[in-house]
This record gives structure tokens, C-alpha cells and sequence, in this order.
């Protein structure tokens, strides 16, 4: 079979035209032989000389398409039964059995079978020098060093280049990118800019598999779970549409402009539900919207981000959201991060919009761009914005359990990674993509890699672990493999990960209820002064009010312990001698007459 690949390039690119024309020989230059130079030179006699029949054969590399390969296994129990014996009554069996030994060529049969059993059952008794024979024992493990190389570059077709906003990967093992650019600074105005998105082929990145032409330019674009065909995406005008790419590069069908939101949708995921066709998206307007793609003119549900009563909402007092969150395992909540910082966790099955915003989190000084749950720990979340990355666990409210420190350069996205549960990647302003291992340190990045100059805006990590695709602010796309001791997991991953997710929210819940303790005897302090009760009055309250609120025996264990040793630190102040010269008098204050009346009084008693 002939494999071609046409190279088509247009003609202004090749540069000027050549233009020949005829013309007689002219002589440049005239060298005379000199016979004298002959006396300088000796004659070689006899001359080997070889020469090479052969023809001349060139290397060549092509890069073919992958062949994909499954190991199956079969259970053979029952088999070679004549169709007259049933093989689930006993003594059918048993006779056919006695039957077929008792043929004379039987032994010839079974002689001529053991010889090739018995190859196989030396095979499978052979050693494995790899096999772990000791339980107790853990295996040393292979030493390999951090790295990542880039594999390919996938770069804007357009002129001029848009800023990346989203890249999403394929289901159908995920051999293809779907990469929207959009620029989203406010009232800028870019001369010749197209609103154009592109599927790549991670193996081709010379030319996109497909062009999608939207009317608008679209902010986020998400292939469906099981579908590689189905693709929905929010536009910048803040509609929503629903892509088919069987049908060409135009969508199959959009939201009407009156049901869809304010300001663009920043975020648009799909919902695990029976039908498949479910989807939800977010906007900075400060609303959440479902639909169904069977009927996307109206969307089926919405939700306003202001935590107040339903007739008392406003959509001008609303939490933009900026970014979703939603794990099929849990069909029934979400995540959603908003603009001022706020990670609130909702449940759609809430009864009014104070139900459904339940829980709410302070995470960041700036607005949260990125927001994953662990793929294994679904109760702990990573949270992106401002310049730190920060890790939560749900029962953990006033606090994150471990975050990483201020960076020079802010954050702009972050993934946790699919196959090695403690390593999460986060890019920079700066063009620098780090990778963190929780389990190896937590002060810095295991890795850092400087990708390019300009800002990483976007990553998106490959099911398989190793590979990573990251975007930036010129619209090109690399894709990063990583080595494999950042993908693979080890054997007690998850159960030193576990404890040590446990111990770090046990910390965090120590603190919250010192905090509250705190917080109570101050409230209870001020109350109790405005009514003009005595200090005596609340020294004695307060003990019996903190040990209401503060009933857990782990945290009155540590408070004990850790007043104890600040007793041991501290050093005792030196003795104070008033001495009192004879000129000095007493300061004079209005009581004092009193004073010496009583200790006339005492002395006289």
C-alpha cells in the first residue's frame, strides 16, 4: 500500500519570481598549465583504486499510524462435549468419560499431548528475578530523575495569534486536542482577529484535523465523555452551541441570545445522566445555567450566585463565577469558583438557592482560576489564584490543609494528575510549568520547567499521566511528557496520601475550634461588659461556656501540653525591692484618710 502526503504551500511564499534569459558564455577567469610544476610531482606506479558497485542507499524515517494492541483471556471449563451428553448432569459425563479411556487410541493420544503440556508447565515454573518472594520486605525502588521533554507544538493558524482559553482532550483514547483562542481583555479592539477554534491531531501538528467557524469566538470548548463526535463550547456574546464534527465546521445548534447569559461563559462541563445529553455552564454575570442539547434554546435550570433569599436576589450583588467543577461520582454536586475568591460547593437538589449554595470557602485574594478534586480523594480539592496554590478538604472550612507559598509570578492554571495521586501541575506568567509531589516535599516544586518566554495560560494533563498539554498567550500549544516516576504509582501511595490528608485536617480542625473558642470569649467578654457586669462575674462564666464549646479531648490535650511547655520557657522576672527614702511622702489620693481609719480599726481589734 503507497502512503502519500501532499506538501501544499502558496505561491507568495515561495519569494521572488527567478527570470531567466539566453545568453553567450563569458570567461571569468584563465588558468595557463605550467610544464615546470611536473618536477614537483612523482608517479605512483602501481595505483590501487576501489570502487563501489553497490547502489547508493538512503535512510529514511516515517512515522506510521499506532497500532493498538489488547491482551484477553479466556476461561476454558467445560469443552469438547458432543452435543447428545449434558455436560451439567454427572453421570452423562462419567459414562462418556469411561467411554473415550477405554478407546485404544486414547494413550497414543495423551502421550503425544504431554509433551507439549509439559514444555508449557517448565515455562510457567521458570524464576522470576523480578518477583517480590518476601511480603515484608519492600522493594527497592528504581532511581530515575525528574524530566520532561516537549514532544510537539501546535501553533495558531491565524494572523494575528489569540491567547489560548481552553484544551480539552478526546474520549477515543484521546488522540485528539480541541483548543479554543479567544482574547478576553476588556474592550480591546484587534484589527483582521478570526473567531476560528481547531482540532489538532496529537500526532500531526503540522495542519488541524478540523476548523470550527463559530460566529463568535468561542471561550471554552468540551468534548463529551463517551462521544468523540460531540462537542459543546461557550461563545464570548454568552451564548452556548452544540458542535457535531461529522457535520462540518459550522455548530448544529446554539442558545437563544435572550436565555443565555450577560458576559462570557467562562467555564461549560458535562453532567453524568442517563440520557447523556445534559451539560452545565457558568458566566461572570454571576449565573449558572443547565441544558439539554435535545432542546438548547432554553436552558432547564438556573441559579444565581447571591446568597440570599429567593425573592431578594439581585443579579448586580451575584458572585461571578469563573471557573466549574463537577465529578461523576457525586452526580448531584459541584464546585464553582468565583471572581472574588470564593469557592462555593453546591447541591442541585437543594430546595431554594441558599440550600444549593451550602458550603462556602475563602481561598484567595484574587479570583480562583482553577478548581479539580484529587481523582482518588474526592473530599480534597485544588484550588489556583492569586500567586499560591492551595489544597482543601471539605471539613476543613476556615482554612486550607496545605498550600504552597507566594510566587513571584502568578498562577494561571493548575490539574492534579491522573495516575500519580500526590503530583499536580501549575503554570505561571512567567512561561514556567512546576510540578509539585506532596509526598516528597512541600517548600517547592519537584520540577520546574521553563516551557517558552510568553504566559502559560492553560494545561490539561492526558489520562495516561505522562503527558501534558499546556497553552500560552501567543496561541501556541506544547504538549510535555514527563518521566515516569512522575506518572506511575507506588504500591503505599494512597495510604500514606490518606494519612496524610487525615493528619493535616485533624491540624486544621484543632485550630478552627481554638479559633472559636477565642472569638466566643471575646463576643462573651464585650456583651457582658456593655451590661456593667463585674470581671470577677465573667472570670467565673467563662470556664463553664468554654468547656460547652470546647468538649473534644484531642484539643484540650494539646492546649494542656502546649501551656506547659511555654511555663518551662519562660523565665522567671527577678524580685523587686521598693525602697522608700524618708523625704519621700506617700502619693496623696482621696482615699487614703479612709485607709489609715481601717487600719486603726484592724490594730485596735
Amino acid at each position: 500500500m503507497d502512503i502519500t502526503y501532499t506538501y501544499q504551500k502558496k505561491r507568495r511564499e515561495f519569494g521572488r519570481q527567478c527570470l531567466f534569459s539566453d545568453k553567450g558564455p563569458d570567461l571569468i577567469d584563465n588558468y595557463p598549465s605550467n610544464k615546470k610544476l611536473m618536477r614537483e610531482y612523482i608517479l605512483r606506479d602501481p595505483v590501487h583504486q576501489s570502487t563501489l558497485c553497490a547502489p547508493i542507499q538512503a535512510e529514511h524515517y516515517l512515522n506510521t499510524m499506532r497500532a493498538e494492541y489488547t491482551t484477553c483471556g479466556m476461561n476454558h471449563v467445560e469443552g469438547g462435549w458432543p452435543k447428545d451428553v449434558n455436560t451439567a448432569d454427572e453421570e452423562q459425563t462419567k459414562r462418556y468419560r469411561r467411554k473415550i479411556e477405554k478407546d485404544e487410541g486414547f494413550n497414543h493420544t495423551m502421550v503425544q499431548l504431554f509433551k507439549s503440556m509439559e514444555n508449557c508447565i517448565q515455562q510457567n515454573n521458570a524464576i522470576n528475578i523480578y518477583q517480590q518472594y518476601f511480603s515484608d520486605v519492600e522493594p527497592t525502588p528504581l532511581v530515575e530523575r525528574s524530566s520532561a521533554r516537549t514532544v510537539n507544538v501546535y501553533q495558531d493558524q491565524s494572523t494575528p495569534t489569540r491567547p489560548i482559553n481552553w484544551i480539552s482532550w478526546s474520549p477515543d483514547n484521546q488522540t485528539k486536542l480541541a483548543i479554543t483562542y479567544c482574547n478576553l481583555k476588556f474592550q480591546s479592539i484587534v484589527p483582521k482577529e478570526t473567531t476560528f477554534s481547531y482540532i489538532w491531531e496529537v500526532e500531526n501538528p503540522n495542519r488541524p484535523l478540523l476548523t470550527l467557524k463559530p460566529e463568535y469566538p468561542s471561550v471554552c470548548l468540551e468534548y463529551h465523555q463517551k462521544d468523540p463526535h460531540s462537542l459543546v463550547s461557550g461563545q464570548r456574546n454568552g451564548q452556548v452551541a452544540l458542535w457535531d464534527i461529522r457535520k462540518g465546521y459550522e455548530p448544529v445548534e446554539l442558545s437563544q441570545i435572550e436565555n443565555s447569559f450577560r458576559d462570557p461563559v467562562y467555564s461549560v462541563l458535562w453532567i453524568h445522566s442517563k440520557s447523556g445529553c445534559e451539560f452545565f455552564s457558568a458566566s461572570t454575570d454571576g449565573q449558572i445555567k443547565w441544558w439539554d442539547i435535545r432542546k438548547l434554546s432554553n436552558p432547564t435550570e438556573s441559579l444565581l450566585l447571591d446568597y440570599a433569599k429567593e425573592e431578594e436576589q439581585d443579579i448586580s450583588k451575584a458572585l461571578g463565577a469563573s471557573c466549574l467543577e463537577y465529578e461523576s461520582t457525586i452526580p448531584t454536586r459541584f464546585m464553582c469558583g468565583t471572581e472574588e475568591g470564593i469557592v462555593v460547593s453546591c447541591n442541585r437538589k437543594g430546595k431554594n438557592a441558599m440550600e444549593k449554595m451550602g458550603v462556602r470557602f475563602k481561598a484567595h485574594l484574587g479570583p480562583v482560576v482553577a478548581l479539580q478534586r484529587n481523582p482518588a480523594f474526592v473530599k480534597n480539592f485544588l484550588t489556583i489564584g492569586d500567586w499560591s496554590a492551595k489544597i482543601w478538604s471539605e471539613d476543613c472550612r476556615e482554612s486550607s490543609i496545605i498550600w504552597s507559598g507566594f510566587h513571584r509570578a502568578m498562577l494561571t492554571d493548575g490539574a492534579w494528575s491522573p495516575t500519580r495521586l500526590s503530583v499536580f501541575f501549575t503554570t505561571r506568567t512567567d512561561g514556567i510549568l512546576d510540578v509539585w509531589d506532596i509526598m516528597q516535599q512541600q517548600k517547592q516544586a519537584s520540577l520546574s520547567v521553563k516551557v517558552c518566554d510568553e504566559k502559560l495560560l492553560r494545561i490539561r494533563t492526558h489520562e495516561m499521566g505522562r503527558l501534558v498539554a499546556v497553552g500560552n498567550q501567543k496561541g501556541t500549544t506544547y504538549l510535555i511528557e514527563f518521566s515516569e516516576n512522575l506518572s506511575t504509582s507506588n504500591k503505599n501511595d494512597k495510604v500514606l496520601m490518606t494519612a496524610m490528608f487525615e493528619r493535616e485536617s485533624r491540624r486544621e480542625k484543632i485550630l478552627e475550634a481554638r479559633n472559636r473558642e477565642l472569638r466566643l470569649k471575646q463576643k462573651t467578654k464585650q456583651s457582658q461588659q456593655a451590661e456593667g457586669i463585674d470581671e470577677e462575674q465573667i472570670q467565673e462564666n467563662l470556664p463553664a461556656l468554654t468547656e460547652q464549646v470546647f468538649a473534644d479531648t484531642a484539643v484540650q490535650r494539646a492546649e494542656i501540653e502546649f501551656y506547659q511547655m511555654i511555663k518551662e520557657k519562660k523565665p522567671e522576672p527577678p524580685p523587686v525591692q521598693n525602697v522608700q527614702t524618708a523625704t519621700e511622702s506617700p502619693p496623696s489620693s482621696p482615699t487614703a484618710p479612709e485607709e489609715h481609719k481601717k487600719e486603726k480599726k484592724k490594730t485596735g481589734k
